[in-house]
């Protein structure tokens, strides 16, 4: 399961009388989080240059590719391992590639832990603002869906005229 799954899970739950704060699930997810990226980050900066020297670490990050990732971590350091982390799939390869290129402890950590903390933070609050409101919620969504199920049957019934006029023009043409 998906680590915003299960986060977002645990604030659904909080507010829905679970026995667990919403406090609990932000900070034990916001630890976790920055422990393993600081974690992913201290192993590529240890053994990350050997690796990327090494015949499997050249197939998957060219020295090209290594080169423009370091002028881009240059250029953009903060705010593109900033924005970065908001990004599914690339917030995982943020911390280690940080690493890889030697980038300083000072400047790679800092965004990583502050966008973490905002991304976490929104994904707890909307998870428990929608706990919080399920009732509310379940009647919208009623509502949006007897609205797609019409507008569904509206389009369904809006194509099926145009192909039934589409094949009685062919055949009022002789084709």
């Amino acid at each position: 399961m998906p680590a915003d799954t299960a986060v977002a899970l645990g604030a659904f739950l909080a507010a829905r009388d679970a026995p667990i704060s919403v406090t609990a699930v932000y900070l034990v997810t916001l630890v976790a989080n920055v422990t393993s990226a600081i974690g992913m980050y201290a192993v590529a900066r240890t053994v990350g240059r050997n690796f990327l020297v090494s015949r499997v670490g050249r197939r998957l990050l060219s020295e090209r590719s290594q080169v423009a990732l370091q002028r881009a971590y240059e250029r953009h350091h903060l705010w593109g391992i900033f924005v970065s982390r908001f990004l599914p799939g690339y917030r995982a390869v943020v911390p280690p590639f940080a690493g890889m290129i030697g980038l300083p402890a000072s400047k790679a950590l800092p965004p990583m832990v502050l966008a973490t903390a905002i991304y976490y933070g929104l994904l707890v609050f909307v998870a428990h603002r929608i706990g919080s409101n399920w009732e509310t919620v379940v009647r919208w969504l009623g509502h949006v869906t007897l609205g797609l199920a019409i507008a569904g049957g509206v389009v369904t019934v809006g194509v099926c005229w145009l192909v039934w006029r589409h094949r009685r023009r062919e055949r009022a043409d002789g084709h």
